[in-house]
């Protein structure tokens, strides 16, 4: 195995996210290699009004790739599989590995693909949008949530000087929960309707919004996280008051023909109602609203 390269940052995947975040880090001074299937020279970032571009190194091969002390995964959580050859030629001594995806228990997808021992589960609240290799468009926030631990303190200054905040959250579970609780509406209606967030705050999405919510906050108590019916209010409200013209990341991908990340969110709920014994016909309808608009065969399985 080669020497880890001590400063080096590799970012797994060129989607909105990773984009977002190898054009932060670079333009705070650090070392980021972007892992990608389709090369590009420079990262085009829309925020806030204006146009940059970032000049950024660009791997499209394991093969052009050493060991690094950050590998940030940044892929769509259906895509972890593809980021084993990756993972495999940048995990070296005192890799750290963070798992920047939706849906919840994120270490154990990336756990059978690297022998990094430090791997750090992380919810985004980004609103990104990526138009084309390497355009990123970013609508609004930039907050990465953590556990509560020793590497935190170390990520928070891999990205001093960067737009992203990093928190520490001593309850992650209820952290991922809650994260999930705002993508079970969001990605999913925006997905099924086509139209961005605007159609959020309409009261018929609301009523809705809160049967799904009400379903996922069961599951998640039963998962051990604290959330309650208060919770449920509070993000059909957060929803209704994200900007108009904003989506998701699963409608952009049904915009685009991509795979969806429906059974990472929607399904996360369905999986945790069947392993607690709870109801949850909102959801599994969804779900299987999602699974034909996919292209993905019922089996009767979910």
């Amino acid at each position: 195995m080669n020497e880890l390269v001590q400063d080096g940052i590799a970012v797994i995947g060129s989607g909105g996210i990773g984009g977002m975040l190898a054009a932060e880090l670079v333009g705070a001074g650090r070392a980021v290699t972007l892992c990608v299937r389709t090369p590009f020279d420079r990262l085009t970032i829309e925020s806030g009004g204006k146009t940059r571009e970032v000049a950024v190194d660009v791997a499209t091969s394991p093969d052009e790739v050493t060991n690094s002390r950050w590998i940030l995964v940044t892929t769509k959580a259906q895509d972890t599989a593809g980021a084993a050859p990756w993972l495999a030629k940048l995990t070296g001594p005192g890799t750290t590995v963070v798992v920047v995806q939706n849906g919840v228990h994120q270490e154990d997808r990336v756990r059978p693909y690297t022998s990094a021992t430090d791997i750090v589960p992380a919810t985004i609240y980004c609103s990104v949008e990526r138009t084309a290799p390497g355009h990123i468009v970013h609508h609004g926030s930039a907050k990465i949530v953590v556990p509560h631990g020793p590497t935190s303190p170390a990520l928070a200054a891999l990205f001093a000087g960067t737009m992203f905040e990093i928190v520490e959250d001593e309850d992650f579970i209820t952290a991922s929960w809650t994260k999930l609780l705002n993508n079970l509406v969001a990605n999913p209606l925006t997905a099924l309707t086509l139209r961005r967030s605007g159609a959020l705050a309409e009261g018929p999405i609301q009523d809705l919004a809160r049967g799904l919510l009400t379903e996922a906050v069961a599951v998640a108590q039963a998962d051990g996280a604290k959330l309650s019916e208060a919770d449920v209010e509070h993000s059909v409200q957060r929803l209704a008051n994200l900007s108009p013209q904003g989506g998701s990341s699963m409608l952009y991908d049904r915009l685009a023909g991509r795979p969806l990340e429906h059974e990472y969110i929607t399904g996360a709920v369905v999986q945790g109602a069947r392993r607690h014994g709870i109801a949850a016909p909102l959801n599994r309808a969804v779900l299987a609203l999602l699974q034909t608009v996919s292209g993905r065969p019922l089996d009767g399985s979910s």
